[in-house]
């Protein structure tokens, strides 16, 4: 990855984060500096933050459907209980 080169011979995709991290570290008085960098460049390399929002997002609407099928159920069975006892 350092090297700039990426995978189709062209600049890597996060090279340019890779370099802006780099330039930090060598001109800073405190790695803490340049943690915003680092963070940037770790994202573009793994995409951490990206999945862990799509995790979320996910298991959000699992709910919502699991919610919405339940409540379709009930209304089912409430639907049949009133008739039942009508």
């Amino acid at each position: 990855m350092a090297s700039g080169w990426g995978i189709t011979g062209n600049k890597g995709r996060c090279y340019d984060f890779w370099t802006d991290f780099s330039e930090c570290m060598s001109s800073c008085r405190e790695p803490k500096d340049c943690a915003l960098l680092r963070e940037d460049y770790l994202e573009c390399l793994h995409h951490a933050k990206e999945f862990q929002r799509r995790n979320r997002v996910y298991k959000e609407e699992q709910r919502q459907i699991r919610a919405a099928a339940r409540k379709a159920k009930g209304e089912e069975d409430g639907v049949g209980l009133k008739t039942a006892h009508a």
